[in-house]
């Protein structure tokens, strides 16, 4: 197949032969076929490893299928178990200004790192250093700082319960609560908005659940790229009968169609099964109205239902025993205007209707979500309103019923339950001093948005990252870069190269370590980390290759022996002896969470073990002890102009991508091949811009801080969108997110909806391929 960018229908249902031919392309591109099959066949099973792609759940033991693991999670081990290597030979031949230059694809493609390094400003070259060297030099850098809070903790949701947990104890002995991590990129507004309103930041389902759901909304998701394990489940559903109901700007093909890869039946067939029942396409920045529209509906069956003297619609038992707030809610819907709900949701009164009817219907309704409802700037509202609807008919605690964040990173709920947390609870503070007998520091500390103001405006000095891809995944991407450039430090614990390795600070170190696949050692005998999962299950992931490089370390050995450098002999803590057998630190973590009691034998138990739930046995640990409907006047996400041609922009991961890891250059589902500089736009916007397919566009966003935000020379594509919209990948559309376009009570930036404007790109004319 050529690899010149091509756009090319892609007419087949999901899954199917499409996944499967492209799961065994990139085991092959890697040069690790037999290898990565073999591992595969180990992937998310009792005594194998979890997956270092998504946190959907793992089915029982019992239940479980012989091969359980998707199209996504295969490129991921492919993408970690590759046989190509980043040595000191390839930085001393590559210029670290000469790395920059190049695409986020190429840099991540270059393989696995395999030394410790520092880079050497005179030379412009990353050199290998010795780890004991490195961490002597980093702690020197960072004892140095002015203040403890000079330095940022950021920490993705690829490290694992211990290392996280050392990771917290090792800033907080230092001085500080600055965690930016993750969360604060995907689903900080879950864990803000889900505690005032049911009492815990997290979802309260059973993967069980999904067997007996009548409906289930999906709002501002895309499973069938995100978590496409989750498929093998909505498959399920959707052949029993249970209703699906989405809510998406684009049409998503595993959403229409899906073929799951693991029945051969299918497969030989062509089979495929239906997924959503009702698909609505509502507008970028719309969800809230289309939600208010949904309540809309239902408070008015319940008038029609009272008024005939029928049963309630709504749940009044529940509401009467559980909940505080609903008449100030049913003030806020009845002073909403349809005229409203349809000009913001890009619904129709009868679209949010039929979809509130489903809802009705159904006596057990699971509601899943996404970034496509958290990245906004009322991303903690928009979640709210999805918990009020769920609450009206007590959709919350009870089999078949509740509420799915579908999280990104295997452990990105699993770090913050073990302590990454800038705001951490009184409790956790004096649980921590009293276990380990040092001073915590009391004060909040930075979560993203914080730590990139600091970042530019020079009070922050030093980035030190537990993995991820910070600087790639941060808004504001060039002045970000900038910012970082001048910090004194940044340090950088990966497995692969990475745009944050090759934008860094005056002093930058690259401490790399065995992947999620690898086997870990402690004094000659193996040792497995924990995760925790979407739905709150927690289980062994032990991983069984031999690592890339003997000079790779463990995350929570390279943790510990950071923690002893920069803290010194007067350390509370015993980090090598910690670190010595992995069981000690999930003792440790057992004394400072009691909710893990018995955690080194449950965790043993195949599939592992629930972290207890709350809200799941409605109990609202909120401060009236009542599951609250919070209450959000008003529908659009900013008070932008939306004439003067001015449209909402959501940004998108493709089909070949996780997070802001690039498997390809191209997106299979939508068509687009061997590129991304391209721009969705529907065909009535195309038609009333006088564009076509091909012409390249240059999109500005309408800022307010007098800064000019820009991406040039988009392609245009034709997509089933609402008008008034359009959209493009990130991360590259990070470069016209404003560090200001921020939720202000998460924090998270609103990347999937900011105002742009189009114009035709100068001297550029539109090249139809």
């Amino acid at each position: 197949m050529s690899n010149k960018p091509r756009i090319q229908p892609y007419h087949e249902p999901a899954g199917g032969w499409g996944a499967t031919a492209a799961t065994f392309e990139h085991l092959i591109e890697q040069g690790i076929l037999t290898k990565g099959t073999l591992d595969l066949l180990r992937m998310n099973k009792p005594g194998g490893f979890d997956c270092p792609g998504c946190g959907w759940p793992d089915p029982s033991p019992q239940a479980a299928e012989p091969l359980v693991f998707c199209e996504n999670g295969a490129k991921a081990l492919a993408w970690e178990a590759t046989e190509r290597r980043v040595t000191p030979e390839f930085f001393a031949e590559h210029t670290v200004s000469s790395l920059r230059e190049r695409s986020d694809y190429w840099l991540e493609q270059q393989g696995r790192l395999t030394h410790p390094m520092v880079y050497n400003p005179t030379t412009d070259h990353y050199e290998p250093i010795e780890w004991t060297r490195a961490f002597a030099q980093i702690a020197e850098t960072l004892k140095s700082l002015s203040t403890p809070d000079e330095a940022d903790f950021y920490t993705s949701g690829r490290s694992s319960n211990e290392a996280a947990f050392l990771y917290q104890l090792m800033a907080r002995e230092f001085g500080t609560n600055n965690f930016p991590d993750c969360s604060n990129f995907c689903h900080e507004p879950t864990s803000q908005g889900l505690p005032p309103s049911i009492g815990i930041g997290k979802g309260t389902c059973l993967l069980e659940d999904f067997e007996k759901a009548d409906a289930i909304f999906i709002v501002g998701q895309n499973p069938g790229t995100n978590s496409p394990r989750m498929m093998t489940d909505l498959r399920a559903a959707s052949r029993r009968g249970a209703r699906i109901v989405v809510f998406n700007p684009m049409r998503e093909r595993a959403l229409e169609r899906f073929i799951a890869p693991q029945n051969p039946v299918e497969m030989m067939t062509m089979a495929s099964t239906p997924i959503a029942s009702h698909y609505y396409q509502v507008r970028v920045g719309g969800d809230l109205a289309a939600l208010k529209g949904m309540m809309k509906a239902v408070f008015a069956a319940e008038d029609e239902a009272l008024a005939r003297g029928q049963p309630s619609v709504l749940d009044q038992d529940f509401i009467r025993g559980h909940t505080a707030g609903i008449e100030a809610l049913r003030q806020d819907i009845d002073a909403t205007s349809w005229e409203d709900l349809e000009r913001t949701s890009g619904l129709s009164r009868p679209q949010m209707e039929s979809a509130a009817q489903v809802y009705m219907e159904a006596n057990a309704v699971i509601a899943c979500w996404g970034m496509g409802l958290t990245q906004h700037q009322k991303g903690t509202q928009n979640v709210q309103y999805l918990v009020n609807l769920m609450l009206l008919r007590g959709n919350i605690g009870r089999p078949g019923a509740g509420l799915v964040p579908v999280r990104g990173h295997s452990n990105v709920q699993g770090d913050r339950t073990v302590g990454i947390n800038e705001r951490p609870p009184k409790a956790l503070l004096d649980r921590i001093e009293e276990v380990f007998g040092f001073k915590v520091p009391r004060k909040h500390g930075h979560d993203v948005g914080y730590a990139l103001e600091a970042m530019v405006a020079g009070t922050s000095k030093a980035l030190v990252a537990l993995g991820g891809n910070f600087v790639a995944a941060s808004p504001d991407t060039d002045r970000i870069s900038a910012a970082i450039r001048k910090l004194e430090l940044t340090v950088q614990i990966s497995t692969k190269l990475n745009r944050s390795h090759v934008v860094h600070g005056l002093k930058a170190y690259i401490l790399p370590c065995i992947a999620r696949s690898e086997e870990i050692r402690a004094h000659g005998q193996p040792q497995f980390i924990t995760v925790e999962d979407a739905m709150s299950m927690v289980h062994a992931s032990h991983g069984h290759a031999v690592p890339a490089s003997a000079h790779l370390r463990s995350e929570p050995w390279i943790v510990a022996h950071l923690a002893r450098a920069l803290l010194g002999a007067d350390s509370k803590i015993a980090w090598e002896h910690l670190v010595g057998d992995y069981d000690r630190i999930r003792d440790a973590i057992e004394q400072v969470f009691p909710i893990f009691q018995g955690y080194n034998a449950r965790v043993r138990i195949p599939g592992g073990f629930h972290l207890n739930n709350s809200a799941r046995e409605r109990i609202w640990n909120t401060p009236n002890g009542k599951a609250n409907f919070i209450l959000q006047p008003g529908l659009m996400e900013d008070d932008y102009p939306t004439d003067g041609g001015v449209l909402w922009m959501m940004s998108m991961r493709s089909h070949d991508q996780y997070n802001t890891t690039l498997y390809s250059e191209s997106d299979r589902y939508r068509g687009v091949f061997n590129q991304r500089d391209v721009i969705f736009l529907g065909v009535g916007e195309m038609k009333s811009r006088r564009l076509e397919f091909g012409d390249r566009v240059d999109v500005t966003t309408v800022s307010t801080d007098g800064i000019e935000r820009c991406l040039r020379n988009l392609k245009v594509l034709a997509w089933k969108m609402p008008d008034g919209c359009c959209g493009t990948y990130y991360p590259e559309a990070n470069v016209l997110v404003p560090l200001y376009a921020r939720d202000p009570i998460s924090g998270i930036p609103s990347s999937k909806a900011f105002p742009v404007t189009l114009k035709r790109a100068a001297g550029l004319p539109g090249a139809n391929p």
